[in-house]
């Protein structure tokens, strides 16, 4: 799984906070011609929900469950433009003469609001399940760079209060980093105004 720029700094931030989501199950029902239809179990910590979606296809109707299930809470969700599908199988990896059980990598590009790209990959042997857990990692990535976001306009709130200039000026510098990640949702346009 490839790592986007400040996912380092967004773990630090939160801390146990982070939210970890991990793909448990994958339901799919797939009519040729008229949609597919996808329940994905997603694990949050030590709970499982169920994320249901429907779509013009698998990714489609995984998207359009995981956003119905995170967009809600984190609004800089639906802001993002997903701007490339690709998979790819690598034949090397092969175990059979046919190549069919190769690895599989699936790439996920995102835009946000702001024109920012990121790209989100996974590989392995199960061309769905590295696709149900490329498109995963963008709304976990997402999410907790929100919550990172939140967590460090509070802190700088709470130094501008104390007089603590130092930690102000450090916030405020992480703050600028972490937004490049987000995609402004209208709290966080609020906020942005503020700096």
């Amino acid at each position: 799984m490839s790592t986007p720029e400040h996912d380092a700094l967004i773990h630090r931030v939160l801390g146990d906070n982070y939210l970890p989501l991990k793909v448990v199950r994958i339901a799919i029902d797939e009519k040729v011609e008229d949609g597919s239809s996808v329940k994905l179990v997603v694990a949050e910590r030590d709970t499982e929900v169920e994320c249901e979606g429907k779509g013009v296809g698998v990714v489609d109707a995984m998207w359009s469950g995981l956003l119905a299930r995170y967009a809600p809470e984190y609004e800089s969700l639906k802001t993002l433009r997903v701007s490339k599908f690709h998979v790819a199988a690598d034949i090397e990896t092969k175990k059979g003469t046919a190549g069919l059980d190769a690895v599989g990598r699936v790439t996920f590009d995102v835009t946000n609001s702001e024109g920012r790209h990121f790209t989100f990959t996974d590989a392995s042997r199960s061309v769905t399940a590295s696709t149900a857990r490329a498109v995963l990692a963008v709304v976990q990535y997402f999410v907790n760079a929100e919550r990172a976001f939140l967590t460090l306009h509070n802190a700088r709130r709470d130094a501008l209060a104390r007089g603590r200039e130092d930690l102000v000026a450090r916030y405020t510098a992480e703050m600028a980093e972490v937004v490049e990640s987000t995609s402004y949702a209208a709290v966080i346009e609020n906020i942005r105004k503020e700096l």
